[in-house]
Order: C-alpha cells, then sequence, then structure tokens
C-alpha cells in the first residue's frame, strides 16, 4: 500500500532534483530518504527513479505516482485547512440545495442578509428537483436542504422553519370555483400540474389522493412556479401548491385557491442539516435568519417547534 508520506518523498525530490536537497527538505537524514525509496519501490515492485542520473530522471512508475501526488496531496492540504476551520469555529461553505422553486421567494432575501453577515462563507445554490439531496447532505456534498419531504438518514437533523398549508389553484371561472373546498373526486376529471418530480415527493398524491385511491384525469409537470399559475390561470390544468407561493396569485385576481378537504392539508417546511454542524455558529445564524425573513415575507406560515430526524 502507498503511503502519503511516499508520496510526498517523491514530490520533494523531483523539487529538490537530488537525493541530499529532498532529504533537507523534508528534514531527514539521507539514511532514512533512501530507506523510504526503497520501502516504496518494494511495495510497486520496480524502481521509481533512475540511480545516479542528473538531474534526477523518474521511471514509467514514478511518474504516475506523481501524478497522483499532484492530485492527492492537495486535496489533503485543502481538507486539513477546511478542518482547522471547522475546529475552531470559522465557516469555509454553506452548499444549499431546495426541492421546489417556490422557495426562492424567501430564501434568496435569506441569503443576501447571510452573505452580509458571513462574507467570508462560500455560498452556492442549487435546485433539487434534478438530482437526490438528501443522500447528497449525508455524504457531506451539500451543507443543507430545504425539502418538505423528510426521509430518516443517519446523521441528519430536519429543523422546522415554518408550517403552511397546501391548496389547490385553479382558474377563475373554474368549475370548482363555487365549493369552499375540493375533495379527491373532484380532481378525477382534471389535469394535474406538477413540479417534475417523483409523485411520492407530492402532498396532493400522498395525503390527498392516494388514500382516496383516486388519480387525475392526466398529470402535466412545469419547473417553474409561474409557468404553473400561468397554465392554471389559462385553464389548462390545476396545481397544488403552498397558500404562501399562491398568495401573490392570488391577491391579484390571476387564481383562485381553494382548501383540501374541510380541514386542509398542513405541512411543514424544514432544513434539513448534519447534526454535527447545527452549533456552529454560522449555520445557527443562517437558521435564524431563514425564520425571520420567512416569517416577514410571506403570508399565511406559521410557527413549528422541535427538531426531527436525528439518528
Amino acid at each position: 500500500m502507498i503511503d502519503l508520506r511516499h508520496l510526498r518523498t517523491l514530490r520533494a525530490l523531483r523539487e529538490a532534483d537530488s537525493l541530499p536537497d529532498a532529504a533537507e527538505r523534508l528534514h531527514l537524514t539521507q539514511s532514512a530518504l533512501s530507506h523510504q525509496f526503497r520501502e516504496l519501490e518494494s511495495r510497486v515492485g520496480m524502481p521509481v527513479f533512475v540511480r545516479k542520473s542528473k538531474p534526477v530522471r523518474f521511471t514509467t512508475a514514478g511518474l504516475k505516482l506523481l501524478q497522483l501526488a499532484d492530485q492527492v496531496l492537495p486535496l489533503i492540504r485543502s481538507t486539513e485547512r477546511n478542518l482547522a476551520k471547522l475546529a475552531g469555529g470559522a465557516a469555509d461553505r454553506l452548499h444549499i440545495a431546495i426541492e421546489c422553486h417556490s422557495c426562492y421567494q424567501w430564501l434568496m432575501p435569506s441569503l443576501d442578509e447571510f452573505r452580509s453577515a458571513w462574507p467570508e462563507v462560500e455560498l452556492d445554490l442549487a435546485s433539487g428537483l434534478s438530482f437526490a439531496p438528501l443522500p447528497a447532505l449525508a455524504r457531506g456534498d451539500l451543507d443543507l436542504v430545504v425539502t418538505s419531504d423528510p426521509i430518516p438518514l443517519p446523521g441528519i437533523t430536519y429543523v422546522p422553519l415554518f408550517g403552511y398549508e397546501a391548496v389547490l389553484a385553479i382558474d377563475k371561472h373554474h368549475a370548482l370555483r363555487a365549493k369552499a373546498y375540493v375533495e379527491p373526486a373532484d380532481l378525477s376529471g382534471q389535469t394535474l400540474i406538477t413540479y417534475p418530480i417523483e409523485r411520492d415527493r407530492l402532498d396532493i398524491f400522498t395525503r390527498f389522493l392516494d388514500p382516496a385511491d383516486l388519480e387525475p384525469a392526466q398529470v402535466r409537470t412545469a419547473e417553474m412556479t409561474i409557468m404553473m399559475m400561468q397554465l392554471v390561470a389559462s385553464g389548462r390544468g390545476v396545481c397544488c401548491l403552498p397558500n404562501w407561493a399562491v398568495h401573490e396569485y392570488t391577491t391579484r385576481g390571476y387564481v383562485l385557491a381553494r382548501r383540501l378537504g374541510a380541514e386542509g392539508v398542513q405541512a411543514t417546511l424544514y432544513a434539513g442539516v448534519r447534526s454535527d454542524m447545527l452549533e456552529m455558529a454560522y449555520m445557527s445564524d443562517f437558521l435564524l435568519t431563514a425564520k425571520d425573513i420567512s416569517f416577514t415575507t410571506l403570508e399565511g406560515v406559521n410557527a413549528v417547534g422541535g427538531a426531527t430526524g436525528t439518528l
């Protein structure tokens, strides 16, 4: 097995261009350095450089190991720096994914305020519609995922941001406009417009239609909330969205909103975070900022207490 010290030794020889100078760079005796090279060559089964060559000439095996060293050693140094920052409470990055486009309404102001308070943090934002963000969070590829569909995962905590009601948006002349709320059977002849995600992540199916064992006449997808609203307003379908996402369009008279069932469908939006990151100052600040801005800017949301999903 090749050790990191072998890669560092090989790079030092390339940079110093002689065994004595490489030994000095590594704070080793020339005898100890020679021993490391013999050990490396024993492990790979062939020489890694030509003895007594000036300048130093590496074999094919040595050149391949140098390529590996050039890839691995900078990553090791970068990770060591990041770990040192974490140990000292300093932030390095906040990579976020969201699972619905309607979240941009409150998330972008939250990011703007957070960026002003933490300019040293590298911020990155991605839509979670084209990949599975929660497994990426568990792997460490992401730092925070905004989701209304938490999946229990080891080491992941779901912090509730706010509660809301899922409502059905219909056009102003729709046959359902006279009803105070809709029932599952009312959608059996409708075109349902959804985001392009799996149906088991959509409340309209999992919490409204599936329990009644009913299906819409047709399902049509759109990637952006404004596109969905345009389709609804023109009478080409109905869609289920959070009440706060539909509010802008109902107040302008573009569409109407109706409850799903007499009691309505209540839901919660969460921030999924790796549990060991919750106490980091920058993460705590972002969660508080997101909550504050949500309650300031969104209509119809409510406070939800307690974190969930910690394993």
